[in-house]
């Protein structure tokens, strides 16, 4: 499924299914690769320690006022 934004620009939604067989992660990027029959899209490879870093922005960011409340407790 493609969503539309704003400024014409396209999001490729994919089924947690896909994603897990595929090991892509929310915010991976894919090469799209045009063919005469549609288009592939292949995984661009990363570092882990790249994916791990968004990895753990993303849950700073989905936790952020319990991670502030803690870190105000403990310190």
């Amino acid at each position: 499924m493609i969503h539309g934004l704003e400024d014409g620009s396209g999001v490729v939604i994919l089924p947690r299914e896909t994603l897990d067989s595929l090991s892509l992660q929310v915010g991976d990027e894919l090469q799209i690769i045009e063919t005469d029959d549609g288009i592939i899209l292949r995984p661009v490879p990363c570092d882990d320690v790249e994916r791990q870093m968004r990895a753990a922005r993303d849950v700073m960011d989905k936790y952020e006022p319990a991670l502030r409340k803690l870190a105000v407790q403990i310190g």
